[in-house]
């Protein structure tokens, strides 16, 4: 069966690289982005949040930033570039959640006192990078997205999956709902 061209340079982004590690934690990009979309089916998630899930990193795979950039410092903007790259390809149900996912676990550490004592030590260096929790001005604005609790669903999965050797689907069983998430039009 042949799928959408976009669906196709997903499948090979992670391909490229999606064997990059995953910011300190002990997972690929590839291995963490396959447990969130497991998660989202665990949770009876529609497509567009297992698509959400699957690709939320994916602006990760698309900057040439060093695996360490957040120990030094850097904040890559992954879910801004992710954003961007994708709006043009994916519906506004996947494409919102993932520009989220970082502002929901801002929102989440502000809102939750447990959460962020929670957060794994490299999700906690890139929240200080990210701006720590949001104030409840940016909270409130954070409430305004039509798509605020599909993303911090998606947090909660991108928080839970980086568990080592855990067995998965492969990017390509996906195709099929990421063929369905796609932006009319899109190429």
């Amino acid at each position: 069966m042949s799928h959408h061209p976009t669906t196709s340079t997903v499948i090979d982004l992670f391909a490229a690289h999606g064997n990059s590690e995953y910011g300190g934690e002990s997972v690929t990009q590839e291995e963490h982005a396959l447990q969130c979309a497991e998660l989202a089916i665990a949770a009876d998630a529609p497509d567009t949040l297992i698509a959400a899930a699957l690709l939320h990193d994916i602006g990760h795979l698309l900057h040439d930033l060093p695996s360490d950039a957040p120990e030094r410092g850097i904040d890559d903007l992954h879910e801004a570039l992710g954003g961007r790259w994708l709006e043009t390809r994916f519906v506004a149900a996947v494409t919102e959640p993932v520009r989220l996912h970082v502002d929901a676990k801002r929102y989440l550490c502000a809102m939750e006192p447990a959460y962020e004592a929670a957060l794994s030590e490299p999700s906690r260096v890139s929240l200080a990078l990210q701006g720590g929790p949001f104030t409840q001005v940016e909270v409130a604005a954070f409430e305004e997205n039509p798509f605020w609790q599909d993303a911090l669903r998606l947090r909660r999965w991108d928080d839970t999956g980086k568990v080592d050797g855990l067995v998965t689907r492969c990017v390509a069983d996906f195709a099929d709902v990421l063929d369905a998430c796609v932006l009319p039009g899109a190429e």
